[in-house]
């Protein structure tokens, strides 16, 4: 069996509403860059393969409709592009995946933004696009008024002309990012002082991108990243998500409750593929997210998150599986789920830094002990991790 890919995504002091308010968190730290850089630095410990930074037009995680108003809840974010750069000095293997909104962020400055990234961590760099769809949202920015989507809208995305509407966008904004990256070729700095030319123009390309939303003709201000294209990776709950995926990214995140859940997963997802294509791209990768609380000791996770759910008032609601047992019931479940045709796992910690670190000093070795994680890092690029190879730039012509 091959080695299974093991991502996390950080946010906050946790992805519990109430971690920030658990003894052994660092609330006061959640705006500083020590914090950050103490769990990237303790994530690379682990050999993982990347960490993600969450990002959302909102001050903090909740209800997704309406905002969730409780007074509990830590408010207030980083921007995920800036908290990445700044971690990418300090890291040498360890992929730095950043979310951002496309719905009211350009593609061309994305695009700069992660090009950045990916030059500052030397070929380390990934993004997440994230669809906004709610009005307060858009209010915030007071360029266009949206809809906003109902319940009902999220039951069956597909159904929803709005929602179909800003995915489509999504869609666009990944493709103009991508060729955006491409609109420098390898070999367009020349640095010639003899002749004065710094570069080459034969070698920087329009990419005339004309869609509803916005028209991009580029080509970038920032040369094509070391990476030659920046992992692309989409969190998809439902059809008209995976679509974007499969149209556009590297790594799909889904949310599975169960294996059977899993296998109609993997099914619905491999059948997009046939119908669609992937426009020259590798095969997609097929990540699982699951919540996390793990102690060595039997039950002890359980309890802490029961305890969580009292300080907060209300039982955890999450859109991906909640895990809490021992690091050893978590390696079964990885193993298994892995066998149905995963090909990595996104674990998002309810507790900072304390599940983080479980993972890293006792999950980690567990998977090691079965020959299913790596012993050490193979590779200095994120795309060297997860064995795709650097793309070709598409505009060069030799």
């Amino acid at each position: 069996m091959s080695y299974l890919h093991l991502a996390v995504a950080l946010d906050g002091a946790g992805w519990h509403p109430a971690a920030w308010r658990d003894p052994s968190s660092r609330a006061e730290e959640l705006f500083t860059g020590r914090y950050w850089a103490d769990l990237v630095t303790e994530a690379e410990r682990g050999l993982l393969d990347f960490v993600t930074f969450e990002d959302a037009l909102a001050p903090a995680t909740g209800e997704s409709l309406t905002g969730d108003r409780r007074a509990g809840i830590a408010r207030g974010r980083l921007d995920a592009i800036l908290l990445a750069t700044r971690v990418a000095p300090i890291t040498s293997h360890i992929g730095l995946v950043a979310a951002t909104d496309v719905t009211h962020s350009e593609p061309f400055h994305i695009s700069t933004g992660i090009a950045s990234l990916d030059f500052a961590s030397l070929g380390r760099a990934g993004w997440r696009p994230r669809v906004s769809p709610r009005p307060d949202h858009a209010a915030r920015f007071g360029r266009r008024t949206l809809p906003g989507l109902t319940r009902e809208d999220f039951r069956d995305l597909a159904a929803s002309p709005a929602a179909v509407e800003l995915f489509a966008e999504a869609s666009d904004a990944i493709e103009v990012v991508r060729r955006l990256w491409d609109s420098w070729e390898d070999d367009a700095e020349i640095r010639d002082v003899a002749t004065s030319r710094f570069l080459d123009r034969d070698k920087l390309h329009y990419i005339d991108f004309d869609g509803p939303q916005f028209s991009v003709r580029g080509p970038s201000i920032t040369p094509r990243p070391p990476q030659g294209q920046p992992l692309v990776t989409v969190l998809a709950h439902a059809h008209l998500p995976y679509e974007l995926a499969v149209r556009g990214a590297d790594i799909v995140y889904v949310t599975p409750r169960s294996r059977s859940h899993l296998d109609a997963i993997l099914t619905e997802i491999a059948t997009i593929r046939e119908a669609n294509g992937r426009n020259g791209l590798e095969p997609i990768r097929v990540f699982s997210d699951l919540v996390v609380f793990l102690d060595d000791e039997p039950g002890a996770a359980a309890q802490r998150k029961t305890r969580l759910d009292e300080i907060d008032g209300t039982p955890l609601s999450s859109d991906a599986a909640v895990f809490a047992g021992t690091p050893s019931e978590l390696a079964d479940l990885l193993v298994n789920w892995r066998l149905a045709g995963l090909d990595g796992f996104r674990l998002r910690p309810g507790l900072l830094p304390y599940d983080l670190t479980t993972i890293t000093t006792a999950l980690v070795p567990e998977l090691q002990r079965r020959g299913a994680f790596r012993e050490s890092y193979e590779a200095d690029t994120l795309r060297g991790l997860l064995r795709l190879p650097r793309p070709e730039n598409r505009y060069a012509t030799n």
